[in-house]
């Protein structure tokens, strides 16, 4: 685990960051406060075991946790203001650059995804009012992980899903979003306009292993990978799994897993190291040691940064599904889940800013790179111009409880997004 223990001192001697006074002159952030927020946010929903956050869309300990950033928020002189789907802004006044990420987890999720890019961007926020710098503003998105869908609050805040849409989505528990949202009561206000900002840039954990195996220190992202995802079910036969002989049996199971084993072939001259696909929830009727099951559904999700690769994926994987109805005697259907998410490029301009900013604050120690994972960053673009940061996952790891990362690239990654925030001003 990273250094993050109540003695600020020992934790910024600890990240070795010489370097810090000389490149920080625009907007003096301060490590040892950022560090400090970022601490206390990991607490609301924290495994008393680990460095792990349960903190789900929604949750009490989410909903926790936006009431202490708004605190924050007005403390730094911001505006706290929650839109009607709980996205949660802290308003500079005019317009301004936005900075921001999102705070809900994964179910065991880890202490730094989303929460990283929200308290980074309220510190600079706060150092850039304390200073007399730019006008900066911050944002919390709600759901992106997905309770109710991937990035629920930024795809209804850009205009990508229609808010009555979006009411009639059902988490896995049976709860509404229409309900969730609800449970906002008092907080909740209009809309924000995204015309008031100038461009947005999200600070993020990599999520992968590339910079942590190369030791580097700073990822400027190219851009953000499209993903689609649909929900199969193959309709068998139920029947008695002592007296069912092997060769008279329609199995929904075997069918599902002869469909997971043959992706790989089947996408063999489609797909790039880069592009991934996932089945991630399977579920079987009835679900009894001594049934055949007569039907399974299962998700299946892919992506890629290519929008003509998904497609080609896609047609890979409906050719399979006939194919397997064929051969099986199974009904196999495939429903589309939510909208699709394309692939998105980050702007030009601010890839530049923050390849200069990088270069200042950690030279010879960062690269370009496109994003395996997706982020509101994605449905920002449609309203903005769009930049992103990554800074190292140890081993990789994200959406566990192990998820971390070193105090030193944490701290590199805030110098970066504050002096890329200067040089856009």
């Amino acid at each position: 685990m990273g250094d993050h223990g109540p003695d600020r001192k020992a934790r910024l001697d600890a990240c070795n960051l010489a370097w810090f006074n000389r490149v920080m002159k625009t907007i003096p952030v301060d490590p040892a406060r950022f560090l400090d927020d970022l601490t206390a946010l990991r607490r609301i929903g924290g495994d008393s075991a680990s460095m792990g956050v349960r903190r789900r869309a929604f949750s009490s300990e989410d909903l926790a946790a936006r009431d202490w950033l708004a605190a924050r928020m007005t403390a730094a002189g911001l505006a706290a203001h929650f839109d009607p789907v709980g996205n949660l802004f802290g308003l500079a006044e005019g317009r301004s650059l936005l900075l921001g990420s999102h705070t809900d987890t994964q179910p065991e999720g880890g202490w730094l995804d989303g929460a990283l890019g929200v308290v980074a961007a309220l510190e600079i926020a706060r150092a850039a009012r304390e200073s007399g710098g730019p006008a900066i503003s911050v944002v919390s998105f709600q759901d992106e992980e997905g309770r109710f869908g991937a990035l629920t609050g930024s795809s209804v805040w850009a205009g990508k899903l229609d808010l009555a849409a979006a009411d009639g989505l059902v988490a896995s528990d049976g709860l509404s979003f229409a309900q969730a949202r609800a449970q906002l009561g008092g907080r909740v206000g209009t809309f924000v306009d995204p015309a008031q900002f100038s461009a947005f840039l999200e600070m993020h954990i990599e999520q992968g292993p590339v910079l942590d195996q190369a030791g580097e220190a700073i990822g400027v992202v190219t851009g953000i990978v499209g993903l689609r995802q649909m929900q199969i079910t193959i309709k068998g036969q139920q029947n008695h799994a002592g007296t069912t002989p092997m060769a008279h049996r329609r199995d929904a199971f075997s069918v599902a897993a002869n469909i997971a084993t043959a992706l790989p072939d089947r996408f063999a001259n489609i797909v790039t190291p880069q592009s991934v696909w996932t089945i991630g929830q399977i579920a079987l009727h009835p679900g009894a040691a001594s049934v055949v099951p007569g039907r399974a559904t299962f998700s299946l999700q892919w992506r890629d940064i290519d929008g003509d690769r998904l497609d080609r994926m896609e047609a890979a994987i409906m050719a399979l599904l006939a194919d397997e109805a064929t051969r099986s005697g199974c009904e196999i259907t495939a429903t589309r889940l939510r909208h699709d998410l394309s692939p998105m490029p980050m702007d030009a301009g601010l890839q530049a800013i923050l390849a200069q900013s990088a270069e200042a604050v950690v030279p010879g120690r960062w690269r370009h790179m496109p994003s395996g994972a997706l982020h509101d960053a994605s449905n920002v673009a449609a309203l903005m111009p769009v930049g992103m940061v990554f800074v190292p996952s140890i081993e990789g790891i994200s959406h566990a409880f192990e998820e971390d990362t070193a105090a030193a690239d944490l701290v590199a990654g805030l110098a970066v997004l504050a002096d890329a925030a200067a040089r856009i001003g």
